[in-house]
């Protein structure tokens, strides 16, 4: 079926009329005639039935109609030219749209980085935040890096690493420097973390106790928002240690009690779809993935 799309030469004359509020700029700026973008916009308005601008002796006007229609058209206009710039940049290049849980991107993804940026200087990686699963089929995303059990249907699942999740706070909140016993720690502020709502609970129950506020406290979604909020001694949180190293060896968060928490049952993964997983690209940046995990698990007793 045709589809119901003005002509792209209506749609650039009537965003830079739209923007200009004059056709003779737009004409200016597209090098083409004032008589040219008349012609195109009164095509566009017979188009869709309606009008886009009031003219009068005075110059032209946009309608409320034609005013929503122009910052519509304006973004999908933007969205197309980076699409055809970012096409037009990958002669002879391949780019990876990666999806990953934010905190383990920035603190332990993004300085492993360069290293494969060296070896595979034409594969580029874009990543973006997600802390969830979602449908590939729906997303532009050719792999994730996710927390979880593994089972993501349609994909290929390739283990990264455990977590270890220890109780962390503000030195201020322990005024001997000491760290806590569990029931002191448990009459503490929880700093709960929004994709885990059991940690708490699962860390008490691996000491053989239960606690019955340990789901009680704010709920942050990222490890980011939880280093920040434990930093200025809201409470204590539990943080895989090997997120947060830099406050750890700053002393801006110290640990709260020795005991870490390992899940059994989920750990960091990066995942597939089962129709790219014979992606050149994809491939080279799974092995080199996965052998950059393996050796940091060697590396902390993982």
């Amino acid at each position: 079926m045709r589809r119901k799309i003005p002509s792209t030469a209506a749609l650039i004359a009537f965003e830079a009329a739209a923007r200009h509020e004059s056709f003779t700029r737009a004409a200016e700026e597209l090098a083409l005639t004032q008589g040219a973008v008349c012609r195109q916009i009164g095509g566009l308005e017979a188009f869709l039935g309606l009008e886009l601008f009031r003219r009068s002796r005075r110059g032209v006007k946009l309608t409320e109609a034609g005013l929503s229609y122009a910052r519509r058209i304006a973004a999908q206009l933007d969205a197309v030219e980076r699409d055809t710039l970012s096409v037009m940049g990958q002669q002879g290049t391949q780019t990876l749209e990666l999806a990953l849980v934010p905190t383990f991107g920035t603190q332990w993804l993004l300085p492993r980085l360069p290293r494969f940026q060296a070896l595979h200087p034409q594969i580029t990686v874009n990543l973006t935040n997600r802390t969830r699963p979602f449908l590939f089929a729906d997303t532009d995303f050719d792999a994730a890096i996710y927390f979880g059990d593994g089972d993501w249907s349609g994909t290929e699942a390739h283990y990264l690493m455990p977590e270890d999740l220890q109780p962390v706070c503000s030195p201020a909140l322990l005024p001997d420097g000491e760290p806590l016993d569990a029931e002191r720690l448990a009459a503490m502020p929880l700093l709960q973390q929004t994709t885990r709502p059991y940690a708490w609970r699962q860390w008490f129950n691996s000491l053989g106790l239960k606690v019955a506020r340990d789901m009680t406290g704010p709920r942050l979604e990222l490890f980011s928002m939880l280093a920040q909020a434990a930093e200025h001694g809201m409470g204590v949180a539990l943080i895989p240690p090997f997120l947060i190293q830099r406050e750890l060896a700053e002393g801006r968060l110290v640990p709260a009690h020795p005991h870490a928490y390992r899940s059994e049952a989920r750990a960091y993964y990066l995942m597939i779809p089962e129709r790219k997983v014979e992606s050149a690209g994809l491939v080279a940046f799974r092995d080199w993935l996965k052998e950059e995990a393996r050796v940091w698990r060697e590396q902390d007793g993982a």
